[in-house]
């Protein structure tokens, strides 16, 4: 599985180089790849980013208060976001908060520098290696051991890297035009597929309701399994299995974006 570290900046570019042989070390089947080490002499920088952007399973955008604004984060972050339906992509804060976020990297999962949120970055990892996934129990150990050594690392970047520039805090009022679009965002999904379940055809709705997990059982599942790292194409192979038609999993596929948001 592929991992795609974006940065942007001298303190970006370290914590990058420091993720990128931590995960190696905690999950040695993850292969995480960024441009400093990536990128043979002579190649065209940009399309051989872009070739490595197609079949990336998972993002980390590195943030620094300099660059969460940069073009070259929003333009990585973005080509990483086409493919939301199969990748995972999270923003690791290296000297911010969540609140201090704007859209469109507000969007994302969010990642700061501590035990439990790191463990819960390199979980999701784990989930997305399928056959080579480590169970629970050894992931836990192997993770344990590796903490202390990403930890130590990445407050010696802070010290060796100090940040160049203050930046202003976020205003009030850019933060509540946020919270508001955001809501009317979600207002506006939550309608879509009220309406799509009052489209359903009645007959597919019995069968969904004869069986054994009803639709919106399938739908709280499928969202789980996505969450849990597995496969847009996995999830169709599970239903599939159960004996859920093909009609049947377009629409359950269909309603799985939106009912993440609720």
């Amino acid at each position: 599985m592929k991992v795609f570290i974006s940065w942007s900046g001298s303190r970006s570019q370290a914590v990058a180089e420091l993720m990128n042989d931590w995960i190696k070390c905690v999950l040695q089947a993850s292969n995480p790849w960024i441009s400093t080490r990536g990128i043979d002499k002579g190649s065209i920088w940009f399309s051989e980013i872009s070739d490595q952007l197609k079949d990336t399973a998972a993002g980390i955008v590195c943030l620094t208060q300099e660059n969460k604004d940069k073009p070259w984060i929003l333009f990585e972050t973005g080509a990483l976001a086409k493919g939301l339906n199969t990748n995972r992509v999270c923003t690791f804060l290296i000297d911010l908060e969540p609140k201090d976020i704007e859209d469109p990297l507000a969007q994302f999962n969010h990642t700061t520098a501590d035990s439990d949120s790191m463990w819960g970055l390199i979980s999701s990892l784990n989930a997305g290696l399928d056959v080579n996934r480590l169970s629970d129990k050894v992931l836990r150990q192997v993770f344990d051991t590796y903490w202390p050594q990403f930890d130590s690392g990445f407050k010696q970047i802070l010290e060796d890297f100090p940040v160049k520039a203050s930046v202003a805090p976020r205003t009030d009022k850019s933060i509540l035009s946020e919270i508001l679009n955001n809501t009317r965002v979600l207002s506006n999904r939550i309608r879509e597929l009220e309406s799509r379940n009052e489209k359903l055809d009645p007959v597919l709705r019995s069968k969904y309701t004869n069986s054994n997990m009803n639709f919106p059982g399938y739908v709280k599942n499928v969202t789980r399994w996505r969450k849990d790292g597995i496969t847009e194409s996995a999830c169709i192979q599970r239903l599939a299995e159960v004996g859920v038609g093909e009609q049947e999993i377009i629409e359950i596929m269909n309603s799985v974006s939106i009912a993440e948001l609720l």
